[in-house]
């Protein structure tokens, strides 16, 4: 079992995650490389809200591909080109998480491969099997 960590001593986390989660000995790991908001048609949408669905699909497909779910992700991490756009990205994202809640990151950055693209997402997760 998963075990979390919000000690007293630090902040409670400002929304759905956790400051620490610590996976059971011989658990494996999955590590996804950042997925963008594009279509399998190469067709980019142009708010961060469908990009961000795009994101999380295509890790819901890898996260099923190797037998896992969303309750297996440990850790999130999402970067996004206009701080703006964070309470949609967020709200994608409350949608695909599981408990125990992940860790979870995120970065405004300057910009990506394509002037299109506005939101990046990694994810990180470990099962028994």
């Amino acid at each position: 079992m998963t075990k979390i960590f919000n000690p007293p001593s630090v902040r409670r986390p400002f929304g759905n995650y956790n400051h620490g989660l610590m996976v059971p000995p011989g658990a494996s790991l999955l590590v996804t490389s950042g997925q963008l908001g594009i279509g399998l048609d190469d067709s980019v949408p142009k708010g961060v809200t469908a990009q961000a669905e795009l994101c999380f699909e295509a890790i819901k497909a890898i996260l099923e591909d190797a037998d896992m779910s969303f309750a297996d992700v440990i850790r999130i991490s999402g970067f996004l080109t206009q701080r703006e756009d964070f309470p949609a990205y967020m709200a994608v994202r409350d949608r695909y998480t599981a408990d125990p809640k992940p860790t979870s990151t995120l970065i405004i950055v300057s910009g990506f491969t394509r002037a299109e693209f506005l939101v990046e997402v990694e994810v990180t997760a470990a099962k028994v099997f």
